[in-house]
């Protein structure tokens, strides 16, 4: 086990900068996700943890001991990646032993360490198979145990489910967060699926273009975004951002409607974010204004509606009882102890 910290660090690539100047500690036993859109520096700072890339400025320490001179190989960390990683013509036993044959361990332990490990991710029946005898999801599961066999210092796993049809990620979240809870190895977690950090992570840290943007537990992050980027980041659907101005205590959209009343001195450029849940929809005439149905959808647990108002579309979640017709006029009302305002210009926070 060990904590991790990043001082400092930054990675260029001439004048490209993948990661600029950024410093976190992740804790023992820590279930650590870095999440982001593609090409945000979350890779690029996973692979500088692990040796496989070398930090241009900064320091990288395992339990205080700075590692940037050690190689990937000397760091103690194991790896699972996207496409598993598996050798084709290695049984699933072979492919489990075969970081432990590298390092010169007894053949005795070998052999009750694969078990074990194939144990934990439940896969001591298919031992004799070859990778392309598995589903994904078993691949996967090897891919896991293979990392497991070793007892390294750190897990890393870069977007390890999104290879998997959507089902399939479902369960495997299941089973990899149970995995962390029993092993209690230090993980980090590369992913820019929202819903996998959501649920796996103990802390997430949202980056953009090499910076963190946002570092927290997950549901402080959803209930307390500190920038646009954050807010629309983060949640499914992503949350309603709505642009306008603030007069006289008053939201007013881009197209002169009167929303919501807010707490917060007049503004000109704002933008009001509110999420699809904290939507109310009444019969017309109710709320606070009046809007069309744009588009309805039924999901099976619950409706969503895409709502017109001015040149403004809001998507509700509502009761899976709800039935609207497309133009069909309805009230519309948002929680005021749900909003968040932002900045248009800096795309900050105000703090109300």
């Amino acid at each position: 086990m060990a904590k991790v910290t990043l001082r400092n660090v930054s990675k260029r690539w001439g004048a490209f900068i993948g990661v600029d100047n950024q410093s976190l500690v992740v804790e023992d036993k820590e279930f650590f996700v870095l999440l982001g859109p593609s090409g945000c520096g979350k890779t690029t700072l996973m692979r500088m943890i692990s040796g496989l890339e070398m930090p241009t400025d900064g320091d990288i320490e395992f339990d205080g001991q700075r590692v940037n001179d050690e190689l990937a190989k000397d760091r103690d960390v194991a790896m699972v990646f996207q496409n598993y990683g598996l050798y084709p013509h290695m049984t699933v036993h072979g492919n489990i032993a075969y970081p432990l044959k590298v390092r010169g361990t007894p053949k005795g332990e070998i052999e009750s360490r694969v078990q074990e490990a194939a144990r934990q991710v439940e896969m001591l029946d298919f031992l004799d198979r070859k990778p392309r005898a598995l589903s994904g999801g078993q691949r996967q599961r090897v891919a896991l145990a293979r990392a497991i066999v070793r007892k390294p210092r750190v897990f890393l796993m870069d977007e390890p489910l999104s290879n998997l049809d959507a089902k399939l990620r479902v369960s495997m979240r299941a089973e990899l967060k149970h995995l962390s809870n029993a092993l209690k190895i230090t993980t980090i977690y590369v992913t820019h699926d929202q819903v996998e950090a959501m649920t796996l992570a103990d802390r997430v840290a949202v980056m953009k273009k090499g910076v963190i943007q946002q570092l927290g537990p997950p549901t402080e992050i959803f209930d307390d975004p500190a920038n646009l980027f954050v807010a629309g980041f983060i949640g499914s659907p992503a949350m309603n951002l709505i642009n306008g101005s603030v007069r006289n205590g008053r939201f007013i959209t881009m197209g002169g409607t009167s929303t919501v009343a807010v707490n917060t001195p007049d503004r000109e450029r704002v933008v009001l974010g509110v999420r699809a849940e904290d939507i109310l929809v009444h019969e017309e005439g109710g709320g606070d204004l009046n809007v069309s149905v744009y588009a309805y959808e039924n999901t099976g647990e619950n409706v969503m509606l895409t709502l017109q108002f001015g040149q403004q579309r809001v998507t509700a979640r509502t009761d899976r009882g709800l039935r609207k017709k497309q133009d069909e006029k309805v009230g519309l009302s948002f929680n005021p102890d749900r909003l968040y305002l932002f900045d248009a210009d800096t795309e900050e926070r105000i703090r109300t």
